[in-house]
């Protein structure tokens, strides 16, 4: 009963919900600023418009997200099934304050409940603390409270502004838009394989982050704890806690189709050696195509090895009903991000391949239920196959999604 209650409260939060996009609304006398993403990251000033909007005397409200509920089955001796829900619910409210905008933004999801403490089943992704051991090929679940935060905007000169975000947990400025909140991830409901490389600072307790944009350029520079969050997702998980960390990006839309990003930060995990990060992001969205390029690497401190890993991932809108959807993927795993120290090279070459069908099958006060079906195939080196059962394992998911229709559709 206790999981079915909350997949029925996610659910009653995103029947006006979807995942994606909130707009500067304190913007709208002056010029046309780009969509916020996740955090203060930036979307292609085109990118489609998702989710539920109403006024509260001087306060915009948006509120959006999204539910997946899914069979995930991958194969092998590491694969393993689940039946869970992958999902998240997030608002912001921005209202005009002494000459600028104030916003606050809030993240949630019940993934610790709908696909337990242990994650959801994905060959090859990093290893995970569990329960006083390590748990291999599965992807954790979402903190309870993903982005508690808080913005401030103000006009500088001609079309510049100033900003100033701060969050109990959030965002530094750092990676590319996270994957939850991209368009061209709409349809695909697991984490990248890069995800650990790419913008797993999405969670982040404790940030603050200052920056300057015009409707053109965002310039940003962030402080934050770099420490991983532990298995318990319920809490602030605030473990030597402090601003040990730093991140800066830039981020330029030459046009409304495309934003491009580019970032570095020094990151102390608490738990590890500290490391240095790379991002370069491109994301495009022309009409109902969108496609992302990702590059991040992590480069420990200790070893200086550059673990580049590299994402291409595109969600291609047919018409109002179907839609297909694919990424690819290579990534450096370390042995120890497999759990497989002593036992393979100390860093090995790995990929991936996915591809996807969704089709609209019902509306319901506005809201839409799509079912769609997930085909991945990993590509893994000899050294792996003994582990994998193959040097291509192979894994499928299929799954009913609630979200709205967007906002110009009819």
């Amino acid at each position: 009963m206790g999981r079915f209650k909350f997949w029925c409260i996610e659910l009653a939060l995103v029947l006006a919900a979807t995942p994606a996009v909130a707009q500067h609304e304190g913007h709208m006398m002056g010029a046309v600023y780009p969509p916020l993403g996740s955090g203060t990251s930036w979307l292609p000033a085109v990118a489609p418009m998702r989710g539920f909007h109403f006024q509260a005397s001087d306060w915009s409200v948006m509120i959006h997200g999204s539910v997946f509920g899914q069979f995930i089955q991958e194969f092998g001796p590491r694969g393993n099934y689940q039946l869970g829900s992958i999902n998240w619910v997030m608002g912001d409210a921005s209202r005009p304050l002494a000459g600028g905008t104030f916003t606050g933004r809030m993240m949630a999801s019940a993934e610790y409940f709908t696909v337990t403490r242990a994650g959801y089943p994905q060959l090859l992704q990093v290893a995970q603390p569990y329960r006083g051991g390590t748990v291999t090929d599965r992807m954790h679940p979402h903190e309870l409270l993903s982005e508690v935060a808080v913005m401030y905007d103000r006009p500088l000169r001609d079309d510049w502004r100033w900003t100033v975000y701060f969050a109990a947990v959030g965002e530094p400025a750092l990676g590319p838009v996270a994957y939850l909140h991209r368009p061209s991830a709409v349809n695909d409901l697991t984490a990248p394989l890069g995800h650990h490389t790419q913008d797993v600072t999405h969670e982040s307790f404790g940030v603050a982050t200052l920056g300057l944009f015009s409707p053109r350029v965002h310039l940003e520079a962030s402080v934050f704890n770099g420490a991983h969050p532990n298995e318990v997702r319920t809490n602030f998980d605030y473990r030597g806690a402090r601003f040990n960390s730093f991140a800066a990006r830039v981020t330029v839309n030459p046009n409304e189709r495309w934003s491009v990003a580019a970032s570095a930060a020094y990151i102390d995990p608490h738990e590890h050696q500290p490391l240095h990060r790379l991002e370069f992001s491109a994301l495009h969205v022309a009409g109902g195509w969108s496609t992302s390029f990702i590059w991040g690497a992590n480069v420990p401190t200790d070893t200086r090895r550059v673990l580049n890993t590299a994402l291409l991932e595109t969600n291609i809108e047919l018409d109002q009903r179907n839609a297909i959807f694919g990424r690819a993927e290579y990534v450096t795993r370390t042995a120890e991000e497999l759990a497989l120290v002593g036992s393979i090279s100390s860093e090995v070459e790995v990929g991936s391949l996915a591809v996807g069908y969704a089709r609209r099958i019902g509306r319901l006060h506005g809201a839409g239920a799509w079912l769609g079906a997930r085909g991945n195939a990993a590509f893994v080196p000899a050294q792996l196959r003994l582990f994998y059962g193959s040097s291509t394992p192979v894994g499928f998911t299929v799954y009913l999604q609630v979200r709205p229709a967007l906002m110009m559709e009819h």
